[in-house]
């Protein structure tokens, strides 16, 4: 190639590949429920649902429409509302934090640590403090698994039944990591996963999952998933959604799962070179001793600026980067006004201007993540 060819672009997150290699698997699942024309709670929603309790370990599994549902149905599960507070890390996508301000409850948002990404406990019990001084009852939080890794589980489980709350675990960029070697989905009263296409596990649209062992809940969240039917369908017994997944996605995803564990492997072993090409010269993630990512992001972090210029020079190279998050969410309009823990929030400010976030899927072979790295390192020497 030369100086005046321009580079082929690389995919950020690539769904095509995956797309081939299922091929025909995915053509047939979907032309199953073409045949049988059960669009709604058709036979593979319970199939899968069957298949991700016994991928994750949890008694219950109920599939819904979206990440978002799946927290959103938890809480009103939990008749969480006016006066609860609900905690919350700032430096994390905004559904977080926007379903506990749906429902009228006030998120409080606390700190991360600055290695993992994930909730701070130190911050966690600041912002119940916090939480407190608002006249405000602290009924839940709900720590997100970051980028791919799980969250101080043990750690936050103590915290929270020393205060009464409940664990709500926000696993939409994690689902199939393990913490201290227990899969996430059996963390906390319920586990809230998504299926959005760009996920490790992903859908061809959107889609999400709730897993617990709670016999009783996973009642109450079927029927909040169909506008809180109770035995009649035109008796509703609480207020609900309309949160189901269709049938379609879920055929979809009964293939995606069966493929899944290699796929996770093979993101290890991206995040393996990238750590090894890329160590000293950015500061690189880190996963903490017994726990494994599934690397939804691979996230670095330049200290001492220039992230604007490194993703310049990488895209003039055919290399896309994204930033997750230019602003944590107490930073951002509609929720600058909630509280936040004692002390401020510093690590998460300064983390939405230092990381940036390169090509990381289960497809990006050797050669490509090469150019990746020297591009890189080009960047940061220049």
């Amino acid at each position: 190639m030369n100086q005046h060819t321009p580079a082929q672009p690389i995919a950020f997150i690539d769904v095509v590949e995956q797309r081939r290699r299922l091929g025909k698997r995915i053509d047939d699942a979907v032309a199953r429920v073409l045949t049988h024309c059960q669009f709604i709670n058709g036979p593979e929603v319970a199939r899968l649902e069957a298949d991700l309790a016994a991928f994750s370990g949890a008694k219950h599994v109920v599939a819904c429409a979206s990440g978002t549902d799946a927290l959103l149905m938890v809480l009103m599960a939990k008749k969480i509302g006016p006066g609860d507070a609900v905690i919350c890390p700032t430096f994390t996508f905004c559904a977080t934090g926007e379903v506990v301000a749906l429902l009228g409850a006030t998120p409080v948002f606390v700190d991360v640590d600055e290695a993992t990404f994930n909730i701070d406990p130190t911050s966690l019990k600041a912002g119940i403090v916090a939480a407190k001084k608002q006249g405000l009852k602290p009924r839940a939080v709900i720590p997100v698994d970051l980028f791919g890794q799980p969250a101080d589980h043990h750690a936050i489980a103590a915290i929270a039944e020393a205060e009464g709350m409940f664990v709500l675990d926000d696993a939409a960029q994690s689902f199939g990591a393990a913490y201290k070697g227990q899969p996430l989905g059996t963390f906390g009263l319920a586990t809230a996963t998504s299926f959005f296409p760009a996920k490790p596990l992903g859908c061809f649209g959107d889609g999400g999952a709730i897993f617990t062992d709670d016999t009783e809940l996973a009642e109450t969240l079927r029927s909040v998933r169909v506008h809180g039917q109770g035995s009649d369908k035109y008796d509703n017994v609480r207020l609900g959604l309309t949160a189901r997944i269709d049938t379609i996605q879920a055929a979809i995803l009964i293939e995606k799962l069966k493929i899944f564990p290699d796929e996770i492997a093979a993101r290890n072993a991206v995040a393996k070179r990238y750590n090894e090409g890329l160590g000293n010269a950015v500061i690189v993630p880190r996963v903490e001793q017994n726990c494994t990512s599934v690397w939804a992001q691979y996230t670095i972090r330049l200290p001492e600026g220039g992230r604007d210029v490194m993703a310049a020079t990488l895209k003039a190279q055919g290399i896309p980067t994204a930033i997750y998050y230019p602003k944590s969410l107490h930073q951002q309009t509609a929720y600058r006004n909630f509280p936040v823990a004692s002390g401020g929030l510093p690590v998460s400010e300064r983390l939405s201007g230092e990381v940036i976030s390169l090509p990381m899927h289960a497809y990006l072979d050797e050669p490509t993540q090469e150019r990746v790295i020297r591009a890189v390192r080009g960047a940061v020497s220049a």
